[in-house]
């Protein structure tokens, strides 16, 4: 009898732990709005299809490795508005794919965002988001200071039509369009960001 009550007990308890573990990882509708409800700490994508501003396309590049226009992708905007097709964007410009899972995406942010502010008026540093949370997106957005415009590309399109599957990943584009380099070496600080920047787009940012 008792063993029978035991082997019986056995399919409620795997119920009672399946429900706590699906109650666990789905965000509650408060989590959900404390994201919505907060202002995005990211620029919108408005002006990517648009030169920057006083930007000549650099110097030319020879030797450079790659050539390919980027891939025909339209992917949306973290702040909203109308989607951004990848070909329809004015380089020069430096496109970094992440996650906030992935530590050295998280390591290397803040050398993205200074490069943006010290490179203002002669590239355009672009996020793009990948596999990952809205509110984990943006949460490090707003600790790490980041302000560049962010696409969002939770199905990994990108990264599909690259042929590549690192994290973090960076795109150098030229002013036509083109794929200079791909960098997958992991996180990049200040002064490899000002070197690749030179060396595959022709442009010296102070570091």
């Amino acid at each position: 009898m008792i063993r029978r009550l035991a082997l019986l007990s056995v399919p409620l308890l795997l119920l009672v732990t399946t429900a706590c573990t699906a109650e666990t990882e789905a965000p509650t509708p408060n989590q959900q709005n404390a994201v919505a409800g907060r202002p995005s700490p990211f620029q919108d994508c408005a002006a990517l299809t648009a030169a920057p501003d006083g930007s000549g396309g650099g110097s030319a590049v020879e030797g450079a490795a790659g050539s390919d226009l980027l891939p025909e992708l339209t992917l949306t905007c973290f702040t909203g508005g109308a989607p951004v097709a990848l070909r329809e964007v004015r380089g020069p410009a430096v496109v970094n794919i992440w996650a906030s899972w992935c530590p050295p995406c998280r390591k290397e942010l803040p050398a993205f965002q200074r490069l943006s502010e010290r490179a203002e008026g002669q590239l355009r540093v672009i996020g793009v988001n990948s596999q990952d949370s809205r509110g984990a997106a943006q949460s490090i957005g707003e600790d790490f200071g980041v302000r560049f415009p962010m696409l969002v590309d939770q199905g990994e399109a990108l990264q599909r039509a690259l042929r590549r599957k690192a994290f973090p990943l960076t795109i150098f584009v030229d002013a036509d369009g083109r794929i200079r380099h791909i960098d997958t070496s992991g996180a990049l600080d200040d002064a490899r960001l000002a070197e690749l920047v030179q060396q595959h787009l022709g442009l010296s940012v102070p570091v």
